[in-house]
């Protein structure tokens, strides 16, 4: 067993897979496990079964001294190509989704089209620009994400988190998630999303189908959506559009190794087969720097990047 995982939490993880409550893989390849299709090994990756084992799992780490990381679908991470020195928790396999009149509730590794579909069924409104982002419930919340005019910030009533310190599970009303773009209170906060509920409106089912559609085709025609990617690799600049920015500077197609700016849409970089998280780093550096000679304009990555 490699030191970063400490005894301790190897026999949670190990009594919880006995127990058919989690599974775990030794030295797993991250770049099987996100959308980007890049990284190399953690130590342990572990994926429980339901919130009790998550919240297990996470105790187990802190008082044993073991790193975690806690991610969903890892739709918006950059894994490092050194990989993970410790253990990541996916939540993939929490995705229980729950509808009580107008209301939804949903656990974290619940997936945002899973969601949309879930709303859609119930004709309940609110929840269609949430139909073909890549991402997962806990990821969502923790950086509001949002599309085509809609964001969670909109519709999330309360999300329930673990402390990992204390072992304390509680509420965040909707206020108390501070959300702005792209972010929450959550990114200043050491706690760990395990649910939310969303307050939607009544609508029409086919009409709500209708415009889930509409975005998906619209995704299909603008991103690139054959190539693996961590979608828009940077926020938006304050005052312009950073995809229009980078492909006014003549970007599109721009390469670094298996890393392109992509030629159907300049927000997004793109694995075209054998990119490393080192390409993805140096390409983007080189975006940011010509954007700024080009334009005075100082563009942030969206993609967060997890190192060793």
């Amino acid at each position: 067993m490699n030191e970063t995982i400490k005894a301790d939490f190897f026999a949670s993880a190990d009594s919880l897979k006995a127990a058919g409550r989690a599974d775990y893989e030794l030295s797993a390849a991250l770049a099987r496990f996100c959308t980007f299709r890049i990284g190399g090994p953690a130590d342990m990756a572990v994926w429980p079964g339901d919130i009790d084992a998550l919240s297990d799992l996470i105790l187990a780490a802190e008082s044993s001294g073991t790193r975690y990381l806690v991610c969903g679908s890892a739709s918006n991470i950059l894994f490092s190509d050194e990989g993970f020195r410790g253990a990541i928790i996916f939540t993939t396999k929490l995705k229980k989704i729950c509808v009580n009149e107008n209301k939804i509730h949903a656990e974290c590794g619940a997936p945002l089209s899973l969601l949309a579909m879930s709303a859609q069924r119930a004709s309940l409104s609110g929840l269609e620009f949430a139909y073909g982002i890549p991402g997962s419930l806990g990821g969502a919340v923790y950086m509001n994400a949002g599309a085509y005019g809609g964001e969670i910030s909109q519709v999330l009533r309360s999300s329930a988190y673990l402390s990992p310190k204390s072992g304390k599970i509680a509420l965040l009303t909707a206020e108390e998630h501070d959300f702005g773009y792209r972010r929450s209170s959550y990114m200043e906060r050491d706690d760990i999303i395990l649910s939310a509920e969303f307050e939607l409106l009544p609508g029409n089912c086919d009409e709500i189908q209708r415009k889930m559609d509409e975005n998906m085709e619209a995704r299909r025609e603008k991103q690139p959506l054959d190539y693996p990617s961590a979608g828009s690799m940077f926020k938006r600049a304050p005052g312009h559009f950073t995809a229009a920015l980078i492909d006014k500077a003549g970007l599109k197609g721009c390469k670094t190794g298996g890393a392109e700016v992509s030629a159907k849409h300049a927000g997004f970089v793109i694995n075209t087969g054998n990119a490393t998280a080192a390409d993805v780093v140096a390409l983007t550096e080189y975006i940011a720097s010509v954007v700024f000679e080009k334009y005075g304009v100082r563009i942030e990555r969206e993609v967060r990047l997890i190192g060793p």
